[in-house]
């Protein structure tokens, strides 16, 4: 029954204009949402509040205590100034503050918390940088970046997104031109692509199931069992939790 299924909560994404509600709106990818309620989650997008670009721990941990699960899906890029980056490279865009800020304190409640937690491209950036690690701005322009590109990654043999996928090899979709320079703390790489960035981490100390990819496994979970198996894990490790 649907009333049965975890809740998975889902931060939105601001979008200035989205044709079919006129104006500016609160936004998540349709492959995502599906690729949740395909492993019998149900995908909850909440609204990120974060008032002058700074969360309050207590609000997001309560409002986070109703959930079973959390998805931090992709996104704009986050503020160089969040990881001590200097001035922000002339390709970073989609900037917004609250976003940020509430982003930022989400990931920090769920790994707290034990709540199982997959983040998604940005979402492995800003957990990379609540634990204090730091991002590249840009990768060196369309030769180097990961838009609009499908390649294989390594994953390790035995981590979490190895078991979840089933492989220790895979080809993924992806879609950024910014990387993990260096890890937060605790932090471990669990998959990498030929050129070195870091495709996956995993916290070994993180008290409920973690796992972060720097791909997209919404774009191809739909035939690709692999990236359904990360949905999957998720909302079971949702599920036991409950």
């Amino acid at each position: 029954m649907t009333g049965t299924r975890p809740l998975i909560a889902v931060p939105a994404r601001f979008s200035a204009t989205t044709s079919a509600l006129r104006f500016a709106a609160e936004v998540n990818a349709r492959a995502l949402v599906e690729a949740v309620w395909r492993a019998g989650g149900e995908p909850a997008t909440i609204h990120p509040h974060a008032p002058d670009g700074t969360a309050d721990p207590a609000e997001v941990a309560a409002r986070l205590a109703r959930f079973d699960g959390v998805l931090l899906p992709g996104g704009g890029d986050l503020d160089p100034r969040r990881y001590g980056g200097g001035p922000a490279h002339t390709s970073v865009y989609d900037v917004d503050g609250e976003q940020d800020g509430f982003d930022l304190e989400l990931a920090r409640r769920a790994l707290d918390s034990g709540q199982p937690l997959l983040a998604v491209c940005r979402g492995l950036q800003v957990v990379n940088t609540a634990l204090g690690g730091t991002l590249e701005q840009d990768m060196g322009g369309p030769d180097r970046d990961h838009r609009h590109l499908t390649h294989p990654v390594a994953l390790r043999p035995g981590s979490l997104v190895a078991r979840a996928t089933g492989t220790e090899k895979t080809e993924v979709s992806c879609y950024h031109h910014q990387r993990v320079d260096r890890l937060g703390t605790g932090l471990e790489i669990t998959a990498t692509a030929a050129d070195g960035t870091v495709e996956a981490c995993e916290l070994p100390t993180a008290r409920g199931w973690f796992t972060a990819v720097q791909w997209h496994p919404e774009d191809t979970a739909h035939r690709d069992p692999a990236q359904q198996g990360l949905f999957d894990a998720l909302v079971r490790a949702a599920r036991e939790r409950r």
